[in-house]
């Protein structure tokens, strides 16, 4: 047997043992890509869908309150401000939120806020951050018999 000949018959095994590398490597990234994040934000998105035209009535609605959330973040002692102000700027009183900070790129448990109400509309708390970066903050503000659902991005440091 010539040495042309052997090298003539492994080409095609070489070609097979590159071609199920490529493949196990595209399974695995398959794999890692369906198991680890399922691009939904929270449950319920099926549910808005089927009824979108109440989802955006709801919003409407809320836009019509006029209703402004500012929050400021003071990082030497990792306090959360949050001022809720009406359409003529003015503190909304009477009011109650409920507040958790969500990693938006991480599958992780939300962390809940203890904020207390300082003045009229302004509530602070202190918050354990397990890690600094970007966080979702969901808030729940009920005031005057209306809900008003919010979610803003924050860059915690």
């Amino acid at each position: 047997m010539s040495v042309a000949s052997t090298r003539s018959s492994a080409i095609p095994w070489i070609f097979v043992a590159c071609f199920s590398v490529v493949f196990a490597v595209n399974g695995t990234m398959i794999w890692l890509a369906v198991s680890s994040f399922s691009g939904l934000y929270g449950n319920g998105a099926r549910d808005r869908e089927y009824h979108y035209n109440q989802v955006i009535a709801e919003q409407r609605e809320r836009d019509a309150l006029g209703w402004k959330i500012n929050t400021s973040w003071r990082v030497d002692d990792n306090r959360l401000q949050i001022d809720i102000t009406q359409a003529d700027g003015s503190a909304l009183p009477g009011a109650t939120i409920n507040a958790q900070l969500v990693r938006p790129a991480e599958k992780q448990q939300p962390v809940p806020l203890a904020l207390v109400e300082v003045t009229d509309g302004r509530f602070s708390g202190h918050v354990d951050l397990p890690k600094r970066g970007n966080w979702d903050l969901d808030l729940l503000v009920v005031a005057k018999g209306h809900d008003f659902a919010i979610t803003k991005r924050l860059f915690l440091k």
